[in-house]
């Protein structure tokens, strides 16, 4: 009987997460475009009507077109066909990048939240040296000592965005290091390690979580910025932001060449964040006892809720 109301319960607080995150349409609107771009990126070779990478010579800074419906590059490309395929790189980078943050992130303010002393002395230094540097110019630090390679990108973004993860981490591991269940762990014997694995992380994942859905647009967007500058992926794949780079000097001639990869670009990364704020308004607990319309009681209401009702005989 228990386990069956635990699993009511479980449902009843996931569909109040769901109906306040999606209580306002804009959020419904950015989360289907993230879905559709994912189902592009995924069915790309299905999809794309040319083979990105061909060149055509005979084709070259082509107009839209019905044979081409956003024209072609410089080396006769089919401009569509690449934003196609460059999707896949975006979310590649992005969600590869967020992986690697959040693990290296979450593991070093575990440590340094628990271990307290000298070694969280020690990484919370190191985590302030790094996000003194902005994240792209970490980023490009790191892509210039890497090189170039979707490998290598994704690492030198995932290491730039680490500081983020451990400084979240670490405050909710100084939270709830000393409630009472993690004290109970350790009275019962429980070792450091399983009690942080047990008691400590499940308490720290939802704020992770919030934290990776709104990073995954700052990846995605690192990525593009990196492409531009020539420290990305290495030509010839797509990317939407080597599109842009290659792009722009045909701006007074051809601007669709790096117009609809820059709009692509900002699509993504809009929605992305959309969500993110969603998803953190959805997990807030001042929200718990609304009924997922997404917004707060006003605060008249909360205070005529508040207020204690009078019986007929006067007394409250």
């Amino acid at each position: 009987m228990d386990t069956k109301k635990q699993g009511l319960l479980g449902r009843l607080r996931s569909s109040r997460v769901l109906r306040v995150m999606f209580g306002r349409k804009i959020i419904v609107v950015c989360a289907a475009l993230v879905v559709l771009m994912i189902l592009v990126a995924i069915f790309a070779p299905v999809i794309a009507p040319y083979d990105p990478n061909q060149d055509d010579l005979y084709n070259v800074l082509k107009g839209c077109s019905p044979e081409h419906w956003l024209g072609t590059d410089a080396n006769g490309r089919d401009v569509l066909s690449r934003i196609i395929y460059g999707a896949r790189v975006s979310f590649i980078v992005g969600v590869v990048s967020v992986l690697i943050s959040s693990v290296i992130g979450i593991a070093l303010g575990l440590v340094s939240g628990m271990a307290g002393g000298v070694a969280d002395a020690f990484i919370m230094r190191v985590m302030d040296a790094m996000q003194a540097i902005p994240m792209l110019i970490l980023a490009m630090f790191l892509g210039a000592i890497l090189g170039q390679g979707l490998g290598n990108v994704c690492l030198a973004i995932g290491i730039s965005m680490v500081p983020g993860y451990a400084r979240v981490t670490r405050g909710q591991v100084l939270s709830v290091r000393n409630a009472d269940y993690v004290t109970a762990g350790v009275l019962c014997g429980a070792s450091p390690i399983r009690n942080t694995l047990v008691h400590v992380f499940p308490n720290c994942l939802s704020v992770n979580i919030v934290t990776m859905t709104a990073s995954l647009g700052g990846a995605i967007l690192a990525e593009a910025n990196l492409s531009f500058l020539g420290m990305g992926i290495a030509p010839p794949a797509a990317s939407w932001g080597a599109m842009v780079s290659g792009g722009y000097k045909y701006l007074s001639t051809q601007p669709v060449i790096a117009i609809a990869p820059g709009v692509a670009i900002i699509i993504l990364v809009l929605c992305c964040n959309m969500c993110g704020d969603a998803l953190r308004d959805a997990l807030d607990p001042k929200l718990r006892g609304t009924l997922g319309s997404g917004h707060a009681l006003h605060p008249k209401k909360k205070k005529a809720a508040a207020r204690p009702r009078k019986s007929e005989s006067g007394v409250a």
